[in-house]
């Protein structure tokens, strides 16, 4: 297997490797970009027009997604698997990977859409050189198709296990293909988001032009501990866009048993006087009732559930100050795709 196709070994072990550029037997060029940055670009004759960004390990801890990047990587490093589309690989957080936490110093996943420059520090530095990688990336050429999957294992249970958010951006409207693509995946439920965000996903959508997802796909484990984390249909279908294999859909337009929800409000703490009114445990999606008192924060604000069908995801009353403590969705009907 060639050397660079150990890109999560060398990551781990903070290595960088003597030989930058390396060619599989069937021609496929393997380019070392960066710690944890790896670019894979397949023979000329076999390009399907795909540019496939896949990301995992913006937070450390988050090991499931690392270990299914490591296999694809690994298969493509023995010529097992045979590459269509240009590839990037990248690990995110390198540092906070190697100690097992979910960031070194901040949440890497705040601080895209130039938010880095408002702070300094480890994962500051990481998601500008990121910003660089992706622009270069994606910037080869604007006929091409852009696509990017930033995978991630939730801090909680979810009463939903595997589930997508789906960035927005003013005048742009969300893709039923891409969603078909997701349920195919396994994915159960995606969240149509309205709003913009600073995710690493929200900034290869709204500033690169990407199709681009977040993918919850289970609960953060060390490595080694992912058994109860089944991606197998997320690397089948992987190893589909790979290649360029992609079956055609038998039923257009279809997204029956996909649930789609969109963001109702964002609690945000202001301050530390901020409560949370939810037990520590509580999953992913689990309903909330009208009249319920959510939260309560400084100068009196309160957030009371007035929405039918609510729903909470991502609940975190130790959030910095002036950051998203939760949110809100409320199921979507759909309307607005194309």
């Amino acid at each position: 297997m060639l050397a660079l196709g150990k890109l999560l070994e060398l990551t781990l072990a903070g290595h960088e490797p003597a030989a930058k550029i390396q060619l599989t037997p069937d021609g496929t060029r393997l380019r070392w970009l960066d710690e944890g940055a790896l670019e894979v670009t397949p023979p000329a004759d076999r390009d399907s027009g795909l540019d496939l960004l896949l990301s995992a390990g913006i937070h450390g801890n988050e090991t499931a997604p690392i270990e299914l990047l490591d296999r694809l990587l690994r298969a493509i490093a023995r010529n097992e698997l045979h590459p269509a589309a240009r590839l990037l690989f990248l690990f995110g957080n390198p540092e906070a990977i190697r100690r097992g936490e979910r960031y070194v110093e901040q949440d890497l996943n705040r601080l895209f859409s130039g938010c880095h420059a408002q702070t300094s520090g480890f994962e500051a530095i990481r998601a500008c050189d990121l910003e660089h990688l992706c622009a270069t990336f994606f910037g080869k050429s604007s006929e091409r198709i852009r696509l990017h999957y930033d995978l991630h294992t939730a801090i909680r249970g979810s009463r939903i296990e595997q589930f997508a958010l789906y960035p927005w951006q003013e005048g742009r409207r969300h893709s039923r293909r891409e969603l078909q693509r997701l349920q195919r995946a396994g994915i159960e439920a995606v969240l149509l988001q309205n709003r913009p965000s600073t995710t690493f996903s929200a900034y290869t959508y709204a500033e690169l032009g990407a199709e681009a997802f977040t993918l919850e796909l289970g609960k953060a484990r060390a490595f080694g501990q992912n058994q109860m984390v089944n991606l197998d249909r997320l690397e089948q279908l992987l190893c589909e866009l790979i290649e360029g294999r992609e079956p055609v859909d038998e039923a257009e337009g279809s997204l029956d048993g996909l649930q789609l929800f969109s963001v109702s409000r964002e609690i945000i703490k202001h301050s530390d006087e901020f409560r949370l009114h939810l037990p520590a445990d509580i999953e992913n999606f689990s309903e909330l009732l009208p009249g319920y008192l959510l939260a309560e924060d400084i100068a009196g604000s309160r957030w009371v559930v007035e929405e039918q069908g609510a729903r909470i995801i991502f609940p975190n009353p130790r959030v910095k100050n002036g950051l998203r403590a939760g949110l809100l969705v409320v199921p979507h009907d759909g309307a607005g795709l194309v």
